[in-house]
């Protein structure tokens, strides 16, 4: 699959911005490994049950940290103490700020350069979440709260994770869904378009859209109404608002350049009050028959070629505005101002809603 420069869209190989990199269940008591971004990570769990994310590799003799299961630091259980996590090789321990503040055989104290490198990772809504930001800068934009996640007493149902593996795709090629309008009828079953709108704010772009289906509404004058957003190039949050509401969530994080890693989740509101077995079991049957409908782009992006230019007709969406707003994440900070002024927004595709002005040719 094409590479960030082949789609021009700045001067970092990856994006800035928040990404899912593990589930929760994953960083249990040993050390995990982990890549993403071209490098290796290690994510752990500090006896306080934080999690941290470190660079893989001790700068001593740039020994993995976390894969290894043979060494007697391993076995004897003391690579995690405290909120600090040792190497197998040589017993080099570094705390959460990655500075190193144990050499076990040391008689001249602990180099400054014994340090290695930290990564901003906040755990929410089941999920591991890290900021990646090639200038290393602190998170510009916060991550999603995840509401629903805390609402377990009002009758929303936690998400179950289904990991998707990975996918030989730029991100770029998933982004682009956000603004076509066109795929919705002959890939999803979509029905008489009502509306279907863009809106470009900074780092959040927004798709709004209500239509009829062939098999999810009742009657064919039903329309089924759809928030969409992404925060950022990473995490994507889907609104169904109807008898029971929901939210869809779907990340993907480049492993490298051109290839992904993807989940997809969903709560439901399934009563008033607090699931019982039933309602938890028609939870998992609403997210499978979601997950069933995301699958149908998700087919598409296995088998396509990078669309580095789209043949684009007046009848299809921004496809151009969403190509912009996403540069503003592979270009420096100073950069992104300018990026976004180009395109902040609202751009309207389709309304045929009463009272809506008609739409310029």
């Amino acid at each position: 699959m094409a590479k960030t420069a082949e789609y021009r869209l700045g001067p970092h190989e990856y994006p800035r911005g928040w990404f899912m990199i593990a589930a929760s269940e994953e960083v249990a008591a040993d050390p995990v490994p982990l890549r993403y971004f071209g490098r290796e990570f290690v994510a752990y769990r500090g006896e306080s049950g934080k999690v941290y994310l470190t660079d893989a590799y001790c700068p001593h003799m740039r020994v993995h940290l976390a894969r290894n299961t043979t060494s007697y630091v391993v076995k004897d259980g003391i690579r995690i103490q405290g909120e600090s996590i040792r190497c197998p090789a040589h017993g080099w321990r570094f705390g959460p700020d990655g500075q190193c503040d144990d050499i076990p055989y040391s008689t001249h104290g602990i180099p400054k350069a014994a340090c290695i490198k930290t990564f901003p990772v906040i755990e929410r809504a089941g999920c591991i979440w890290m900021w990646h930001d090639s200038e290393s800068g602190e998170p510009e934009f916060d991550l999603p709260a995840f509401a629903e996640w805390d609402m377990e007493d009002s009758g929303w149902v936690r998400w179950r994770l289904d990991p998707l593996g990975t996918l030989p795709v730029h991100p770029q090629e998933i982004l682009d869904n956000m603004a076509d309008v066109a795929h919705f009828i002959p890939v999803h079953g979509s029905r008489d378009i009502v509306y279907f709108e863009n809106e470009y704010r900074d780092h959040v772009m927004v798709q709004r859209f209500g239509a009829g289906h062939r098999t999810l509404v009742s009657s064919g004058e039903d329309v089924l109404i759809n928030d969409t957003w992404y925060t950022g190039p990473g995490i994507l949050l889907s609104r169904m608002e109807g008898q029971h509401p929901s939210v869809i969530m779907i990340t993907n994080t480049p492993v490298e350049d051109g290839v992904v890693r993807v989940w997809y989740a969903l709560m439901v509101k399934v009563s008033g009050t607090r699931a019982d077995e039933a309602g938890v079991s028609m939870a998992r049957s609403y997210q499978d028959v979601a997950l069933d409908a995301f699958a149908q782009d998700f087919e598409l992006w296995q088998h396509k070629e990078a669309a580095l230019t789209i043949l684009q007709i007046p009848d299809d969406g921004p496809f151009h505005k969403g190509r912009i707003w996403h540069r503003q994440f592979y270009n420096p900070r100073d950069k992104a101002q300018e990026i976004r002024d180009r395109v902040n927004g609202t751009h309207v595709s389709i309304d045929n809603r009463p009272g809506a002005k008609p739409q310029a040719a």
